[in-house]
C-alpha cells in the first residue's frame, strides 16, 4: 500500500512539472525563439578615405528578419547601451574603447529605450558614428564587427535573451592624418622643393601673382593654397543656402566636392582657365580687405588673343591674405 502512494506520488509529480516546464518555454518572446532567422549587417555609409583624425566614420547597422514571426529588441536613447563595436588589427590585437563610451557606460544615468518590432521580411536600420566606440587616433588595418544587445547591453553575464547578434565584418583602411595649414586647409609637398606647402605673410599682390602662376604651371596644390573655397563657393546663390542648411560634415563634403569640380573645371572655369600672361595693375588694400586688379591675356585661336581684366578681393585673417571673390570683365581681342 505504501509503494502504490509513493508511486501514484511520483506520477502526479511528473504531470504537474512538465505543463510548466512548456509554459516556460513557451513564455520566452517570439523575438528569442526566432534568433537563426535574424541578421545583422553593417555597411559604411558614405564609403570614402579615412584618416586617423575626427572626422566621423559612419556605419549603418541594420537588423534583418528572415523569420516567419516578428522580431522584437530593445533600442536605448543612447545607442552605447544596445549597440557595441569589435574593432581589432590585422595581427588581433582588440582596440581600446573610445572615451566617449567609457564615459556614457560609466554614468549614473536611467536608460530609456523603446522596443523596436521588426515584422518578417522587413529590417530596421539606423547609423552609428565608429569613433564613438573605438580609439581610432592611430593609423592601419582593422577589421570591425558590431553586435547588438535585444535586451540592453550589461556587464555582468549574458543571459539567453540578451545574447547579442552579431554582424558580418568590414575591412577599415586608416591612413595617416593629413597635415593642414590655417583655415584646415591640406598642405602638400612642394614639388620643386620636397617642402611642405604653407601660407606665408605674404601681400595681396604677391599672392594673386602666386595664384596665377600656380595655375599656368599646372601646379594645383599651390594653386588652391591661397583660396579661400568656402567663401568661393557660396558666390552661388544656390550653393550658399546648401551651406547653410549643411551640416559641419556636410560642408566638409561640400568644399572636398568643389575643389574637385574647380580642378576638372567643371565650375567657376574663369577662375581656372590658364592665362598666355598677366599683368598686376592696381592693388589697393587696408586691414581686413583688398582688391587686385590683373590684366589678363588668353590664347583663343591661331590668329587672335582675348583680353579680360580680373579684380580679384582678398580677405586678411591672421596675418595671411586669402582670395575670396573675384569679378571679370572682357575686353575683346586683339
Amino acid at each position: 500500500m505504501m509503494n502504490r502512494q509513493i508511486a501514484l506520488f511520483f506520477v502526479l509529480a511528473v504531470a504537474a512539472f512538465i505543463p510548466a516546464q512548456e509554459t516556460a518555454v513557451s513564455s520566452f518572446p517570439a523575438a528569442y525563439q526566432s534568433r537563426p532567422n535574424v541578421e545583422l549587417n553593417i555597411r559604411f555609409f558614405d564609403k570614402r578615405i579615412y584618416y586617423a583624425a575626427n572626422n566621423p566614420i559612419l556605419v549603418q547597422v541594420s537588423v534583418l528578419n528572415k523569420g516567419p514571426g516578428p522580431y522584437r529588441f530593445k533600442l536605448a536613447d543612447e545607442r552605447a547601451w544596445s549597440v557595441d563595436f569589435d574593432v581589432r588589427t590585422i595581427s588581433n590585437r582588440t582596440l581600446d574603447p573610445a572615451e566617449f563610451l567609457v564615459r556614457q557606460r560609466a554614468a549614473a544615468a536611467q536608460v530609456y529605450f523603446r522596443e523596436i518590432s521588426v515584422e518578417s521580411g522587413e529590417s530596421f536600420s539606423f547609423i552609428e558614428d565608429l569613433r564613438n566606440y573605438a580609439d581610432l587616433r592611430q593609423s592601419g588595418a582593422f577589421v570591425v564587427q558590431a553586435r547588438v544587445y535585444p535586451e540592453l547591453y550589461h556587464s555582468a553575464a549574458l543571459s539567453r535573451e540578451n545574447t547579442p547578434l552579431e554582424s558580418n565584418r568590414l575591412s577599415l583602411n586608416l591612413r595617416p592624418p593629413v597635415i593642414t595649414g590655417p583655415d584646415g586647409i591640406p598642405l602638400a609637398m612642394d614639388v620643386e622643393t620636397n617642402a611642405i606647402l604653407v601660407r606665408e605673410k605674404l601681400p595681396p599682390d604677391e599672392v594673386v601673382a602666386y595664384t596665377i602662376t600656380a595655375r599656368q604651371k599646372s601646379q594645383w596644390e599651390k594653386f588652391f593654397l591661397y583660396l579661400d573655397l568656402e567663401a568661393l563657393l557660396s558666390r552661388d546663390g544656390g550653393r550658399r543656402r546648401q551651406w547653410l542648411a549643411e551640416s559641419e560634415e556636410g560642408r566638409q563634403r561640400m568644399t572636398a566636392r568643389y575643389r574637385s569640380e574647380l580642378q576638372n573645371e567643371v565650375v567657376d572655369g574663369d577662375i581656372v582657365t590658364i592665362p598666355m600672361e598677366f599683368q598686376i595693375e592696381q592693388t589697393a588694400y587696408g586691414a581686413e580687405e583688398g582688391t587686385v586688379v590683373v590684366l589678363e591675356r588668353f590664347k583663343g585661336g591661331n590668329n587672335y588673343v582675348e583680353k579680360k581684366r580680373y579684380t580679384y578681393t582678398l580677405r586678411r585673417k591672421d596675418d595671411i591674405w586669402t582670395i575670396i571673390d573675384y569679378t571679370v570683365v572682357n575686353l575683346g581681342t586683339e
